[in-house]
């Protein structure tokens, strides 16, 4: 799915008097409607449905500069044709829009986009927030190392150099084990995965310490990828889930709807061994991440409880 750009959207400038009144009253509708967690009137109302993306959380959400593409993605458009279908519009603009770990939460908030399915962890303090889908995957937290590092455990990194992306779960840990164990690790937080996993390659960190699927899916963009593991016993088990403005039912059960019946069905498997155990692009590298005994678990049983 190609990225919308900003200006295919544009008014010509002879028409902007004549419609000035129009869109002043849309944008105020759509607003309250943003604001009431009333998600499918203000799609309803505007035309357009917003979603949000990650850049580079392989396999899940991530871009190869000209698409948007990922596991997490592929349920997130399922829902927006569920969406599609239940108002009758087949023709709904679709706009996406990049987000970062530390921008997500305020851009569903404030209405600029309605829904991203990509790498956001569902937990209690969030769900204050915001609102979660079913969840789409279960994991654990642990780091990625060179092999011959020496690190296996989190123990391992005392007075290293950590590196980990801002605004995570994996971020909140390091910072509370470095001050609860004294265990005096240099933290480098950075904006997101990609650069974390140069600043691991580079030799500037001993570990990146994230969720395990998206170390998996940074391993594959080493140059060598044999000489990278992901190891330790995992800090926290989490899971991720679509993300969408809070006290809005409708939607809720519309996106739980669509992420339960593809697990169920098996066919969200077939999209699991699709981003994880098969090459996928752009480099054509296969995680070889197999089905967890959890991920089983969730696809019998889909729901949207949270770990922490």
């Amino acid at each position: 799915m190609k990225q919308s750009h900003t200006s295919r959207n544009r008014v010509p400038l002879r028409l902007l008097a004549a419609t000035a009144l129009s869109l002043a009253s849309t944008f105020a509708a759509t607003t309250a409607s943003a604001a009431d967690g009333d998600t499918l009137r203000k799609v309803k109302e505007s035309g357009v449905i917003s979603l949000g993306y990650r850049e580079s959380s392989i396999p899940f959400s991530y871009t190869d500069g000209k698409e948007v593409m990922g596991y997490s993605h592929e349920i997130l458009l399922q829902i927006v044709d569920k969406v599609k279908s239940d108002l009758k519009m087949p023709n709904l603009q679709v706009r996406l829009t990049p987000i970062t770990s530390q921008n997500r939460i305020p851009l569903v908030q404030n209405g600029t986009i309605d829904i991203e399915c990509g790498s956001t962890t569902n937990n209690l303090e969030r769900q204050k927030q915001v609102a979660f889908s079913n969840s789409l995957f279960v994991y654990g937290i642990k780091m990625l190392t060179r092999k011959d590092s020496g690190v296996k455990e989190f123990s391992d990194l005392k007075e290293r150099n950590v590196v980990t992306t801002a605004g995570t779960t994996g971020e909140r840990l390091l910072v509370k084990m470095n001050g609860e164990k004294a265990m005096n690790m240099n933290l480098i937080s950075t904006k997101d995965h990609g650069q974390s996993f140069l600043i691991l390659e580079s030799g500037r960190a001993a570990a990146f310490v994230m969720d395990e699927p998206l170390l998996y899916g940074e391993r594959t963009k080493a140059k060598s990828a044999g000489d990278w593991v992901v190891v330790g016993a995992p800090l926290q088990t989490e899971n991720y889930a679509c993300m969408f403005r809070k006290d809005d039912p409708s939607f809720k059960k519309l996106a739980d709807g669509v992420v339960a019946d593809l697990m169920t069905s098996g066919r969200a498997e077939k999209l699991y061994n699709k981003w994880f155990m098969s090459p996928i692009p752009p480099r054509g590298i296969n995680m070889n991440y197999p089905l967890s005994a959890d991920m089983k678990a969730l696809f019998a049983a889909p729901n949207d409880k949270a770990f922490q």
